[in-house]
């Protein structure tokens, strides 16, 4: 799935892992970088809210929120958005979800590796074919990329500004070969950003909007607090979001209880070490139990399996407790210097979509329908079944058009 350990999450720390993370810092999360594209991520957003408001019955919120998601990081990642229409934006969503499940089901040949070649469940051939049409997806975009690129039809359609054209003139300009990306480089990073930008951030804003459907009175209150600070006559921009101090206790709180990567990405011991008296030897795959931390009674002693966001409140024992890897009862990013890369952009895109959403509409199921909080196995701990939930317009009618 990273093209033998040739991407930035799976790579082994060295020389050119440092590149390829200096790389996506400087042209992807830092500060200059997600002020840049900003009117992107703002874009997408107004172009989901006429989405949902042109629609009358039940819709798959999850699915919606993807679309939202995998093109404004492909506006950003490509300089262009997956398509003109939504089919192969879904087409991709169900290619990333294939990947994220079948990548986090248990093999038997982990736990029997002198069986492993017989691959008795036939995972590493269901694997291998899903993750060769995840493969030919990026090389289109990229082929598409250079076409573009290439072709005075589409000059000066703002694709200098992109993280492709960032990486090829990166590979091009390098001196020496260990500073030099190469094509598998460049092909392994897009999977990376575009698995782990859009699949993670549509899964936490779908859970977050499930849990406030399923309290309503603190979806009120979020409700309340935006609207004294926004109005009712224009959508949400990024400048407005550090004001939501009760949507951040919301999201923390979501992040909590649903990370959306359950476990972390495998890590290496580099050498012995001993935790809570059972050895751990040097060269062990090590995973982090992430949904287990954010559970655990010893850490969250008040009702950890509930929902209660006002436990990050003002005065609250856990107000200042961040999500940044700081604060080891709560790593949804993980911690240390492989911390998530994408966090920040990560943040921003559930903060900016969910703030919005729940300004904008009203939420209800179908008749009769129960809010159903099953989760599924995987990589990624997405819904058992998605939400299915209608938008009811709540703001003034020009806001919508």
């Amino acid at each position: 799935m990273a093209y033998n350990a040739q991407d930035l999450i799976l790579a082994p720390y060295g020389r050119r892992w440092r590149m390829m993370r200096k790389i996506c810092s400087s042209h992807l999360f830092s500060n200059k970088a997600l002020n840049e594209f900003q009117d992107v991520r703002h874009g997408e957003v107004v172009r989901l809210v006429r989405d949902f408001a042109g629609r009358k019955a039940v819709v798959n919120v999850g699915e919606m929120v993807s679309i939202c998601a995998v093109n404004a990081l492909s506006l950003v990642l490509v300089g262009r958005r997956i398509s003109a229409g939504d089919e192969e934006a879904l087409q991709f969503k169900e290619m990333a979800i294939e990947l994220t499940r079948l990548a986090g089901q248990p093999n038997i040949g982990d736990f029997l590796p002198w069986i492993d070649w017989l691959d008795l469940q036939g995972l590493t051939k269901k694997i291998k074919k899903s993750y060769g049409r995840f493969a030919d997806f990026i090389e289109k975009i990229i082929v598409e990329h250079h076409r573009m690129n290439g072709d005075d039809q589409f000059k000066g359609r703002n694709h200098i500004n992109d993280f492709l054209t960032k990486l090829i003139e990166t590979k091009e300009s390098a001196e020496g070969e260990e500073d030099k990306l190469t094509n598998i480089n460049i092909k392994a990073l897009l999977q990376d950003m575009f698995i782990a930008g859009t699949d993670t951030v549509s899964v936490a804003i779908e859970w977050i909007l499930t849990e406030l459907i399923r309290h309503p009175k603190l979806l009120a209150r979020a409700q309340q607090e935006i609207d004294s600070i926004v109005g009712y006559n224009r959508l949400i921009s990024e400048s407005d979001l550090s004001k939501f101090s009760f949507l951040h206790c919301i999201v923390k709180e979501s992040f909590r209880l649903h990370p959306p990567a359950p476990l972390s990405v495998p890590r290496m011991a580099i050498e012995d070490c001993v935790v809570d008296g059972f050895l751990i030897p040097k060269g062990a795959t090590v995973l982090v139990n992430v949904w287990a931390i954010g559970r655990d009674p010893v850490s969250w002693p008040d009702d950890p399996s509930e929902f209660k966001p006002d436990r990050f409140g003002p005065s609250a024992p856990h107000e200042n407790v961040d999500v940044k890897g700081k604060d080891f009862e709560f790593i949804p990013f993980g911690a240390g210097r492989r911390i998530c890369a994408g966090m920040n952009l990560g943040l921003r895109m559930v903060h900016l979509v969910t703030a919005t959403l729940v300004h904008s509409f009203d939420w209800t199921l179908a008749d009769g329908d129960m809010v159903d909080m099953e989760e599924s196995t995987g990589i990624t701990m997405r819904k058992r079944r998605p939400l299915m939930a209608k938008a009811i317009l709540r703001l003034a009618p020009e806001v919508y058009i």
